[in-house]
């Protein structure tokens, strides 16, 4: 790593600012791809606030730049500015992680081809190394993020509802399914709470990564569309929806499933966008599919040096230096597609102007904004004309000041503040009203206005420690800086009021940013002593509590008021007999409430001191190993500890020759041995035993090798239980991928028939992985009836594409056994369950024990990769045993 020079920093700055969980995620994902990544697995916990930690495989970090990688500006993607130009990599700022310490926690693991072992390293709110220590995790890098926004306490305040927190959280998806589309060769996974809500395995081309994050009911109507242009270069590359399909099955109501690229990086570009909802909605005389965005991947190929990325800190806008270019070669090949493009615009995008693209973050920012959109608007020379647009005029003028665009809201700062503020806002506040009452008009005063304040441009100079301050701009007036607008509210009036009237006034005020809850009168429950007990039932309330159960299990699907009903008219229809039976019952649960009020009255009120001392004894949580340090080592010299009893112990006669002796007795015995494993003795710190394999030294792990044959017993044998549905899924040939696999489902193994000619399959790959299937059949295929009834509840998220997954190894890798069908998700599950068994075995085993573990291994493992469910080996290598005077010697 590389510092930028002074020059090319002040060029790219961004002020990288994290505001959000997906922008943490964004970042660390994309440093992951330029390290060459294939996996990727991003983990969540309490909607990433808590914890984010994005682990991959790629290249991992160099030791000598382990001090800097946090550090601002400090990258290994460019040297100077220069190198945009030729830019493939998506970060090249050296901000990111730096930008992410300011507001979190950071630890950071890494291990490269070269190092013997991975080193975690926490760092400081600086970007700094604090403490680095020695960690088993294999090559690459992960980045774990702790207390998101600890110190920003208003912005974690934002996550503050659970909406917000799992809009978040599909937001974290959606940027992980771009990258899966554009790169299919990259796995991802996405964990929750320990939950797999969202992966997608290695695929080989664009189409396979769309049928993996899409399903196939979407990419069934999705074409292929490619567009070459030579002078200047531009490729175009995409799937769209077929002409005249069904514009409910090809677009959605927002834009999550439109997935534009430029050079492989995901954007958000309105232009485009436009074109794309115009030429789609075209065919359709319906007015709602004018509403609707389509499903499609565009990807957008130009030279490095014709786009710049350098335009918002998250690098999701760009710009096209031949923009016009660009748009007529994406205009061509919609027409190729769906003819000529009408003369009718659409409504206005409202997912792309409030989410997809930022608002101006101040005023002065605004009015330049709608200053340039008024002059666009004003412009009414064609695209193709020859007349320069007035967006591209703004190109080239911003490309001249400047050979690389920064942000929007930087640049305006620094080179459009006039000198007089007083008439800029009142020139704000009149082009807001104007723009309420007349959008499309600009009268001749406000163009004299215009250029007067333009005549007025860059008189004054700010420095960055008084804009940083929120001291540049101050009141023309009072000569005080500027301060944001604050609401007044109306002060309430002191007259007397009664204490009644204020008791009520404070037990009315609500307490905010806490859970509330809404209670009605006090029917249920009655307070006694200050103790809470439940009022006796009604004889209708008796009855109401058991024909509920009955309802509902004759009508799962009935609603509240229905079970209401149905309730009362089975009291109204009760016989005489049955209603004294809940009567006699109403009674004794009067009486019962009866003695408990005499006893809770006899015994008298508590004291609340207990009452909260033994609540406060509850909730005490127990100390952390820190603190009983700190009370165990503190500084009281008066007081002595009492010294130890001296352990007993006994000298043994031992020598090196002796040792050595042993040891060549038992390598010349466990020659004859199948593999040449020997136990020599256990270490009772680790819990690991020392054997002999040959001339060698190894040090054995017994519960790693416990993990794999649990693991392998559970992938051969488990038969995962099933849980009914109460709505079967039906299986259809687009369900599961093309006739060809529902053939393959219906030649499996299946029961008798019943007396309708429905049968169940009983076929183990099916069974064992938690699938009840029914077949009905018909006079032709076409008339077959297939369903689930019944799938495993205790593997998350199990649903039709894991059935389809058994299919495809059914049917393209030819698998006979149930080991070779398990899906991933099946897969995971087995795992977490074979480390859950591994850890209830005892701590200290016995000779035996391990002995019997040796010899399953050998019998069951065979030659096989001897490491457990987490890549880690059985054996590792301690030394060699010298044979010879001279091997010792030269080992010494």
């Amino acid at each position: 790593m590389k510092q930028l020079p002074p020059d090319t920093v002040r060029l790219l700055s961004s002020s990288q600012v994290i505001t959000s969980v997906v922008n943490v995620v964004k970042e660390l994902i994309e440093n992951s791809l330029d390290a060459g990544a294939s996996s990727i697995d991003v983990k969540l916990e309490n909607f990433g606030l808590d914890r984010v930690e994005v682990r991959d495989n790629g290249q991992g970090i160099k030791a000598v730049d382990t001090p800097v990688m946090a550090v601002r500006h400090f990258t290994s993607k460019i040297c100077r500015h220069e190198d945009l130009e030729h830019l493939e990599t998506y970060g090249f700022r050296g901000e990111a992680l730096g930008s992410i310490c300011a507001v979190a926690e950071v630890a950071v693991t890494t291990k490269t081809e070269e190092d013997e072992i991975s080193t975690q390293y926490t760092l400081d709110l600086t970007g700094k190394i604090v403490s680095q220590k020695p960690s088993h995790l294999g090559q690459g890098t992960t980045v774990s993020v702790m207390k998101l926004f600890k110190n920003l306490p208003v912005r974690r305040q934002c996550f503050s509802s659970t909406k917000k927190c799992k809009e978040e959280l599909k937001k974290v998806q959606d940027l992980l399914m771009a990258y899966a589309i554009i790169k299919p060769e990259l796995r991802l996974m996405l964990v929750h709470n320990k939950v797999v809500l969202w992966q997608k395995a290695k695929v080989a081309d664009n189409r396979s990564a769309l049928l993996a994050t899409l399903g196939p009911s979407a990419i069934a109507n999705l074409i292929p569309c490619h567009h070459h242009q030579e002078q200047p270069e531009i490729l175009l590359e995409g799937f769209f929806p077929k002409p005249g399909a069904d514009y409910s099955s090809t677009s959605t109501s927002n834009p999550d499933k439109t997935f534009i690229f430029v050079n492989n990086r995901p954007v958000q570009h309105k232009e485009i966008m436009k074109l794309l909802r115009q030429h789609y909605a075209a065919q359709y005389a319906d007015d709602q599919a004018r509403n609707r965005y389509p499903t499609l991947m565009l990807k957008i190929s130009v030279p490095p040096s014709s786009v710049d990325v350098n335009l918002t800190p998250d690098k999701t806008q760009v710009l096209l230096h031949n923009k016009e270019t660009a748009l007529t070669a994406v205009e061509a090949l919609l027409v190729s597609l769906y003819g000529f493009r009408p003369n009718a615009d659409l409504p206005a995008d409202k997912h792309l102007s409030s989410e997809s693209f930022p608002s101006p973050s101040s005023p002065l920012q605004a009015y330049s904004e709608r200053n340039a959109e008024n002059s666009h608007s004003n412009d009414s020379v064609p695209r193709d004309g020859p007349k320069q647009s007035s967006a591209d005029t703004s190109l080239d003028r911003q490309a001249s000041n400047c050979s690389s665009s920064s942000s929007i809201a930087d640049d305006w700062i620094v080179n459009q503040i006039p000198a007089d503020l007083e008439s800029n806002f009142s020139l704000y506040n009149d082009e807001m009203s104007q723009t309420v009452t007349k959008p499309a008009s600009k009268s001749p005063e406000r163009l004299v206005d215009n250029k007067m304040s333009a005549a007025t441009i860059s008189k004054v100079q700010i420095s960055a420690e008084d804009w940083s301050r929120g001291t540049a701009l101050t009141d023309p007036v009072s000569g005080e800086p500027l301060q944001p607008v604050i609401i007044h509210r109306p002060t309430k009036q002191n007259h007397s009021v009664p204490d009644e009237a204020k008791s009520e006034s404070s037990s009315s005020k609500k307490t905010l940013n806490a859970i509330t809850e809404k209670r009605a009168a006090l029917t249920a429950y009655d307070m006694i002593s200050n103790r809470t007990m439940r009022a006796p039932l009604s004889p209708v309330a008796i009855f109401e509590k058991e024909a509920r159960a009955e309802v509902l299990r004759e009508k799962p699907t009935a609603s509240l008021q229905d079970i209401s009903v149905a309730i009362h008219e089975r009291w109204k229809n009760l016989r005489e007999e049955d209603r004294k039976k809940y009567e006699e019952k109403a009674k004794k649960h009067l009486e019962h409430h009866e003695q408990r009020t005499k006893l809770a009255s006899a015994e008298g009120p508590r004291e609340p001191g207990v009452r909260s001392h033994m609540q406060g004894q509850k909730r005490k949580a127990p100390l952390s190993n820190q603190q009983l340090l700190d009370e165990l080592f503190a500084a009281q010299p008066q007081k002595k500890m009492k010294n130890p009893a001296p352990k007993p112990s006994q000298p043994l006669p031992c020598s090196v020759a002796a040792l050595r002796l042993q040891l060549q007795r038992l390598s010349s015995q466990s020659s004859a041995a199948p593999q040449g494993l020997r136990l020599v003795n256990r270490l009772a710190s680790q819990s690991a035993w020392v054997i002999l394999c040959g001339q060698r030294l190894m040090l054995l792990n017994p519960f790693r090798v416990e993990e794999a044959l649990l693991f392998k017993r559970l992938l051969e044998n488990n038969i995962l239980p099933t849980a009914s549905l109460q709505n079967p899924i039906q299986l259809t040939d687009g369900s599961l991928g093309g006739a060809e696999y529902t053939e393959a489902l219906c030649s499996m193994e299946k029961q008798s028939p019943e007396l309708n000619g429905a049968a169940f399959f009983s076929d183990p790959r099916l069974v064992a992985n938690g699938f009840k299937v029914k077949l009905t059949p018909g006079v032709t295929s076409a008339e077959r009836h297939l369903e689930v009834t019944a799938m495993a509840d205790c593997v998350p998220f199990l649903g039709v594409e894991d059935l389809r997954e058994i299919l495809t190894a059914v049917l393209h890798k030819k698998a006979r056994t149930v080991r070779e069908c398990r899906p991933l998700k099946v897969t995971n599950y087995l795992q977490g369950e074979a480390v859950r068994l591994a850890r209830q075995l005892p701590t200290n085993l016995s000779r035996e024990d391990v002995k019997e573990t040796l010899l399953r291994m050998e019998q069951q493992l065979g030659g096989a990769n001897h490491t457990c469910i987490h890549g880690r080996p059985f054996l590792q290598h301690l030394t060699d045993i010298p044979i010879t005077e001279q091997e010792l010697v030269a080992g010494s």
